[in-house]
Formats: structure tokens, sequence, C-alpha cells
């Protein structure tokens, strides 16, 4: 069930060998990923948790096969790791490091589209399709199995929503972040494709932010398509002042642009119910 994760996903870790990197590997494990090895340049032939680390990209694909990478590399390097997975042939790959360099970022998805490969990120929570996978650093023991999709632009509201609709039994069929970084691989458009094809999923929870206009873009295509499966919402920074970035690289507004308030007018001319606050969004859900 669910989308672009599965129970048969088999995942490489870049940078399993860091701190940040062996402690979510750690907790992937447990959760029942399949985190087939690592890789770590110059610590190739040492495990980690009982996974082999490899020093590139070709040696752990050729032993493993795997279908998907997650990268937990610094910045000044997250690029050459993730084109490297997918040189590899790797079909998903979720990039965890925030504040990519732009020009970076720009390259890694022109050389996606090439490879007719996914990119979840960069600067974001992961994935999880629960009680089958998780890529990603998101606290898994709030998340259920269930028939809500869930696309998020923020990693904290993710899991306060998701904490909430598994309160109220409904649980999620996948919940991925798009990432706060100003480049990232999928939006919303995108994730709304992918749910409306999978059958596990009943309705589609979207949480935008300020900046940008991926919300906007959103509303047109549910408005144009006439979306088959409800929509529910939440626009976080109502109340950012203009000009002053909000936690996020792309969470500013520029003059106009941007706003909370656009968004959601736009979301609720679509059809579009649009939650006020966080607690609100499964209350609107009726599946």
């Amino acid at each position: 069930m669910g989308i672009i994760i599965d129970k048969n996903t088999r995942a490489i870790v870049w940078g399993i060998t860091g701190t940040q990197g062996s402690f979510h590997t750690k907790l992937m494990l447990e959760y029942g990923t399949k985190i087939v090895a690592g890789v770590t340049p110059g610590k190739g032939g040492t495990q980690v948790l009982n996974v082999p680390v490899y020093d590139t990209g070709e040696e752990a694909q050729e032993k493993h096969s795997a279908n998907a990478a997650i990268i937990f590399v610094p910045a000044p390097f997250a690029a050459d790791a993730t084109l490297e997975a997918l040189e590899n042939g790797i079909k998903t790959v979720v990039i965890i490091t925030e504040h990519i360099p732009i020009k970076d970022a720009i390259n890694i998805m022109a050389r996606a589209k090439e490879a007719d490969a996914t990119i979840i990120g960069p600067n974001t929570p992961g994935i999880i399709t629960p009680g089958e996978s998780k890529l990603g650093i998101m606290p898994a023991h709030i998340f259920k199995p269930g028939k809500v999709g869930m696309v998020s632009r923020s990693g904290t509201l993710t899991y306060e929503v998701a904490a909430s609709l598994t309160r109220k039994n409904l649980g999620q069929s996948t919940c991925l972040g798009l990432g706060g970084d100003p480049i990232t691989g999928l939006n919303f458009i995108d994730a709304l494709k992918m749910f409306e094809r999978d059958k596990h999923t009943e309705a589609v929870v979207l949480i935008g932010e300020i900046g940008g206009n991926l919300e906007e873009l959103a509303a047109k295509y549910i408005s144009e398509t006439k979306y088959p499966k409800p929509v529910v919402a939440f626009i976080a920074g109502r109340s950012a002042p203009p000009g002053k970035r909000m936690g996020h690289a792309g969470a500013i507004v520029m003059g106009k642009a941007g706003t909370a308030e656009s968004k959601i007018d736009a979301l609720r001319k679509a059809g579009v119910r649009v939650a006020e606050k966080p607690g609100d969004v499964a209350e609107l859900i009726n599946v």
C-alpha cells in the first residue's frame, strides 16, 4: 500500500558511518526497513549495525541490487553522493541534507530527470509507508497504516498532523516531505498524481507554507482536473512578516507573492477544505 516505497524497498545509506547516518540507520532498521548497505569513502570493509559498508556506490550496488538510497552526507558533498546513486541505477533517492547549493540542486534534478528517477528532498524528513518501510528521520511511533496520503513542506507539522490522524484511527497510506529548500525533486502536483493512482489512499492532506507558488499550482491542478479524492490543507505562516525568511530557505514572502492568504484563497476556490490550525486537519477529513 502507499506510494514510492513499500516492504520490498531495498536501500543504501550514503554517509552511514556519520553520527546522523548511523543513528537513523538504527531507527530505520528497527522499523523494518531493508537497509542493505552503506557507502562512506575510506570506510569500505567495515560494518555499521551489521550493515556492510563500501567505499563506492558501484561496489555496494553490485553486491546488493538496491532500488533506493538515502543521503546523510554534508551539503558540500551531497550532490556527488546523489549523482553516484543515480549513476548506479537507483530510482528513488531521499536527500535528508539541507542547504545544498542551489547550483548543485539544479544539477541533481536535471540528472534525475534524465535517469527517470525520483528525488525526495533535499532538506526533507523523508518518506514513510506505515507498517512497511521508512526512509527518513521522522518519529515512526506516531504513524499508523491507513487511508490518508500526506504531502508536506514541513517536517514538524507532518508529525503533528500525522499524530492527530492516528488518534482518529484514520492512519496514513504514505507520508512524504517535499523538503524546505528552494529546489526540490517533487512538488504537490507530483504527489497528488501518485495518490490519485494509489487505491489505498482515500483522501489527501496537503501541508504548505509561505513562499513560492507550489500551493497555488496545486490548487489550479485540483480545480482543472476535478481531483477525484477529497483534499484537506493547512498553510503555515499566516502571521509571517514580508521579507523575513521563516525557517526554511524557501519560506519567504516577497512582495505580494507567496503569502499564506493567497495560498488559502486559491485552495478554497478549488474546493479544498483549509484548516485554521494543524489540529483541525483530522476533523475536516471525511472518509
